[in-house]
């Protein structure tokens, strides 16, 4: 690699987009044979890939109608800081992963100052659930849309949009190869006792909101169940608050943070209790019947019912667009109805099997057992390029 090399300018701003990102990296990595160069904003996984992040995305994952208002000054501070970096290196490619509530706005302010730069999206706006109006936005500000689900495709390519599903990346995460044995022989974990695995997110606002219910719903639990065993993954981010919190739990819980340890967990565990987000797909790939439970402002909440098109907002429920996995949002997020909806999963085979039949269906919709998303990913962008440089 050198500096003559092409300059791929990367954005994500929350821990999804960043495992993301860094598969991007990698699959780019080997179809350019080491020609590209990379900067941009991720976290760390990026990191791992080789990426230093002009900021910690950290400061920009903030999710809720509501929630982000008193985040909007240093947002705002931080799209100019990342236009004047992009100016200033002047890449041949920029790719945004997601978070479009910010890389829209850099894609819009670049745009409009005309440079010569590729703009590529990854993971698209979700229109379908919003307004298609959105779709327009988007196809004035980016040369091409890099989709994950098969359906958003129509709604871009009537809005004009340069538009190529290639699958979930997900599907790549290895989610589905975890070693429960191992991982209860490692942490001591007794193989006829059930096994709870709990997610409350990887956001902080998610984990805040979500964390304490959760503890209170392991606590009535654990009075009907008091052999239940609990584990908890979580990232590395958000791993410091979590350990300090689980300490004044009633029941022991196993944390773990890397990603070896998370998919083994899966695979130890009888079932799961989840935030809503991408885990939802993961645990679809291991197998690992869930409840998804999630919880925002009353007034985000409100406006979201408003304005949303989608009746379910997990995705294997969107994906097949029927009630698969149970949903206890807003007000059904609390310990007394969320204990009884894990009671009733642990004790119903039947139901337990109907979602893992469910969540193979739902992951060959992603694109399982074909060519990786990434790779895919990567020679699209590459193709892109190529096809720039010699107009």
């Amino acid at each position: 690699m050198s500096n003559t090399d092409p300059l791929i300018y990367i954005i994500a701003g929350e821990p999804s987009g960043d495992a993301l990102g860094a598969r991007l990296i990698a699959a780019l990595r080997v179809a350019s044979e080491g020609r590209i160069r990379f900067a941009g904003i991720g976290g760390t996984s990026m990191a791992r890939e080789g990426l230093f992040s002009l900021f910690d995305p950290a400061e920009i994952a903030i999710i809720g109608l509501l929630e982000i208002l008193p985040h909007i000054p240093k947002i705002l501070f931080r799209v100019q800081e990342t236009v004047a970096d992009i100016v200033r290196r002047r890449p041949a490619v920029l790719v945004t992963i997601d978070s479009w509530g910010f890389t829209g706005r850099v894609n819009k302010i670049l745009r409009a100052l005309q440079l010569p730069i590729l703009q590529i999206h990854y993971v698209a706006p979700m229109v379908w659930a919003w307004y298609e109006r959105r779709a327009a936005d988007l196809a004035r500000c980016v040369d091409h849309l890099i989709t994950l689900f098969p359906h958003e495709s129509v709604y871009f390519a009537r809005a004009g949009v340069s538009v190529v599903c290639v699958g979930h990346p997900i599907i790549e995460s290895g989610a589905g190869w975890g070693d429960g044995s191992a991982f209860r022989s490692r942490y001591a974990l007794a193989n006829t006792a059930p096994l709870l695995c709990v997610l409350p997110g990887s956001r902080s606002c998610e984990v805040k909101r979500l964390l304490p219910v959760i503890a209170r719903t392991v606590k009535q639990l654990s009075l009907k169940r008091p052999n239940l065993q609990v584990v908890l993954p979580t990232v590395d981010s958000m791993k410091d608050y979590v350990l300090k919190n689980v300490r004044t739990w009633t029941n022991p819980v196993k944390v773990v943070y890397t990603a070896r340890d998370k998919y083994d967990a899966f695979a130890a565990a009888d079932i799961a209790l989840t935030a809503a987000g991408t885990v939802v797909l993961e645990l679809a790939l291991a197998q690992l019947p869930m409840i998804v439970t999630y919880r925002v402002t009353s007034i985000s909440a409100w406006i979201f019912r408003r304005l949303s098109q989608v009746r379910y907002i997990n995705l294997v429920n969107l994906l097949l667009d029927r009630p698969v996995v149970p949903e206890l949002l807003q007000a059904q997020c609390q310990p007394t109805l969320l204990a009884a909806e894990v009671e009733r999963l642990l004790d119903d085979a039947t139901a337990r099997a109907t979602q893992r039949v469910a969540f193979h269906e739902a992951t060959r919709r992603l694109g399982y057992g074909g060519l990786a998303p990434s790779i895919r990913a990567a020679q699209l962008i590459l193709g892109f390029l190529d096809r720039q440089r010699q107009q």
